[in-house]
């Protein structure tokens, strides 16, 4: 928490204008993940930190040249040290090759913390940028002192298996009206009609160069795909921040049975429902709107929370196991078992800390270890697998991702047993995965093989298994958004960044002309 100026109180939100007068765009910062600069901004020096996790496409340079944009960053800055940031492949980001997993796109959000100072910090989560928000908060909370969810989903509503038949419809015929987005990317009259339907004739225009900038056709395109195959439902009780869920009762691309689902599943969620149609509130005329949904964000942030309990955590654990370990005890004798033993043990103690891990414990000729993230632990038994052989033994491993009950540096649960079960599938040289660590790496390269649905001992319900494949998974190649502006777009972008205040200008211009706040 920092000590700065007084936030600005809802009582006296006539005064936001002149805050939006003197607020400039902030410098563009860039800090290094794995080889990829992710862009980021701070503004604001107020008490407590917000970080906003982006939705589908963002860019922060033309943000700040929409006067509905820069009146809401205006107003969270005024009760919140605000961090924004474009997702890689996103806007100023770098450019990427392939699409991230959730995984890693909690990484970027944990590399802007470090690079602004930040312990801790509000998370809002906006659209697609919700998902990996609960991820966060699931597997770092004590990163996190609140989660603000708006317009966001854990299952897109196209799944019959989750909501109600009417949903699934309109949802379908909504994702078909968004692949004609995708085939038109640009066109700032088709995403106005999805995203913004109050948005004036006049600001549409913007909004296509906005997209443009934003993100590339096939960058668009693989966004949408990854959406469609998020799952995160099994992460929702593993959230334990305080959580406020906003949803808009007429938002046609993520519908309020979304938000509903959240609420439900997030233990103590408050759900605020909110009258509007506009998906992404803050463009455009419509500032009651607008006032609305960060006046609820601001009652949330400055109105006193507790700080999230860290004895239970989502956690990815890995099981490995030897393979006909009693035999090969035999064989050897017990003195030549003992030197494989030890070698088998310090050779998982260096590669899962290679692989971000850690050892909870040596179990018999086993071992339990504790990941943040399932591509990690999958990437880490392939390569035990690998390396044992070296020391002529085999490995078996199972991967589950769950909540567990954090004992000292023990973890207990029923996520520990359903990972240990999991692993009892795995044939020699395999690693088995539960349905939720494959939900969760989508996007990755890592390929799975069926292994049908099974009853694990002691544990409720039945659980499909899978294993990791040999072949690795195609990944669709992407490109940067630049190749696709336009000239009149590169100008555009040009002047937001050398010349912001003239750009916001020409905007409001555009979108309806300077009027009173």
């Amino acid at each position: 928490m920092r000590r700065g100026r007084s936030r600005l109180p809802l009582r006296l939100r006539t005064a936001s204008r002149a805050y939006t007068r003197r607020v400039q765009p902030p410098p563009t910062q860039y800090v290094e993940r794995d080889g990829i600069s992710i862009a980021y901004q701070v503004v604001g020096d107020g008490p407590t930190d917000l970080l906003i996790s982006p939705g589908f496409v963002s860019h922060l340079d033309l943000a700040w040249t929409d006067a509905g944009t820069t009146r809401m960053l205006t107003r969270l800055s005024s009760f919140a040290r605000l961090i924004l940031y474009d997702k890689p492949g996103t806007g100023l980001s770098d450019p990427i090759s392939h699409l991230p997993t959730l995984e890693e796109r909690c990484a970027d959000v944990e590399a802007v913390l470090d690079a602004v100072g930040s312990k801790q910090t509000v998370l809002f989560g906006i659209s697609e940028g919700g998902p990996t928000s609960l991820l966060f908060a699931a597997t770092r909370p004590e990163r996190i002192t609140s989660l603000v969810l708006y317009g966001t989903f854990a299952a897109v509503a196209n799944n019959p298996d989750v909501y109600t038949p009417d949903v699934v419809a309109r949802t379908r015929d909504e994702l078909a009206e968004m692949r004609g987005v995708i085939e038109n990317w640009g066109d700032g009259a088709r995403l106005a009609k999805l995203f913004a339907p109050s948005l004036g004739a006049r600001g549409i225009a913007l909004w296509g160069i906005f997209a443009r900038a934003s993100a590339s056709p096939r960058m668009a395109g693989a966004l949408l795909d990854t959406v469609l195959s998020i799952d995160v439902r099994d992460v929702l009780p593993s959230v334990h921040v305080p959580t406020l869920v906003i949803h808009l009762d007429g938002d046609r691309v993520i519908p309020p049975a979304c938000g509903e689902l959240l609420a439900e599943g997030i233990d103590g969620a408050r759900l605020v429902k909110l009258p509007g149609i506009d998906h992404v509130f803050w463009i455009g005329q419509n500032r009651e709107l607008a006032d609305s949904v960060i006046d609820e964000v601001e009652r949330f942030v400055t109105g006193g929370v507790d700080r999230a309990s860290t004895d239970r955590v989502l956690t990815t654990v890995l099981f490995t196991d030897i393979v006909s370990s009693t035999t090969r005890a035999a064989e050897l004798g017990d003195r030549a078992w003992r030197d494989v033993l030890e070698a088998h043990d310090a050779l998982v103690q260096r590669v899962v800390a290679e692989h971000g891990g850690r050892v909870v414990k040596h179990i018999g000729d086993g071992a339990l270890s504790a990941f943040d993230g399932p591509a990690k632990a999958i990437r880490c038994a392939v390569a035990l697998r690998d390396a044992v052989a070296a020391i002529d033994i085999e490995l078996r491993a199972g991967v589950h991702t769950g909540e567990c009950e954090v004992i000292g540096e023990d973890l207990a649960g029923m996520a520990v047993h359903i990972g240990a079960r999991i692993g009892a599938f795995a044939g020699p040289g395999e690693v088995a995965v539960s349905s939720t660590v494959k939900e969760l790496v989508i996007g990755s390269d890592i390929a799975f093989e069926d292994r049908g649905t099974h009853e694990l001992k002691g544990v409720p319900e039945e659980w499909r298994v899978y294993v990791v494949g040999e072949q690795r998974g195609e990944r669709a190649a992407l490109d940067a958004a630049d190749a696709h502006m336009r000239r009149s777009d590169r100008v555009a972008v040009t002047l937001a960044r050398r010349l912001p205040r003239a750009s916001r200008l020409g905007a409001r211009l555009a979108s309806g002309g300077l009027r009173s706040a």
